[in-house]
């Protein structure tokens, strides 16, 4: 029943999506509506600053509107929009002199850690400073692979990196959260 439901729900996008790009006004405010909290979240996570994510927030959705009708996968939105965010966000950062990338890891030579996510989350107030601890590029891998449930593939084509590379972010992400999460946990 859940693929059912989530088919349609990706139908009834694309559907807005292309209504969109045709120029119906009330289709895009269903796409802002649609996308407006979770992105909020996601460039607040990037920026840090609650007044500039909203700034940049505006900056994303005029170029989103703007550049909407040249998108050429109706089905591509959620990835494209992500990336719009992104590129908006790191332009940003740059220009306020924040390092926008770590160094990057060949994911090829670790493996992966096994980690609960769902005991992760269980606490959210923990979770959330735990986040802003992290680097940004370990927020962002963690941010849009939970709140979004983006593949390895969709992250490394936000982001700009090689799947090797977004992998290897969310693996050293995870273990930095835990380590994050336990310290407070001692310590709380």
């Amino acid at each position: 029943m859940t693929d059912l439901h989530d088919e349609r729900r990706r139908l009834a996008e694309r559907a807005l999506v292309v209504r969109a790009q045709a120029g119906d006004r009330a289709a895009f405010h269903d796409l802002v509506e649609r996308y407006q909290r979770r992105l909020t979240y996601y460039v607040h996570r990037l920026i840090g600053d609650a007044e500039q994510s909203r700034d940049i927030l505006q900056e994303i959705w005029i170029e989103v509107f703007r550049r909407l009708a040249g998108l050429r996968s109706p089905a591509a939105f959620r990835v494209w929009l992500y990336r719009v965010a992104h590129h908006r966000a790191i332009k940003h950062l740059r220009r306020k002199g924040v390092e926008a990338r770590a160094e990057e890891v060949i994911a090829d030579t670790i493996g992966e850690l096994v980690v609960d996510e769902h005991a992760l989350l269980e606490n959210a107030e923990l979770v959330h400073h735990a986040l802003g601890k992290l680097t940004l590029d370990h927020r962002e891998v963690l941010t849009l692979r939970f709140l979004e449930n983006l593949s390895i593939h969709e992250i490394a084509e936000i982001v700009g990196c090689s799947e090797g590379t977004a992998k290897s972010r969310l693996h050293y992400a995870k273990a930095a959260m835990r380590e994050i999460i336990e310290q407070e946990q001692e310590h709380g």
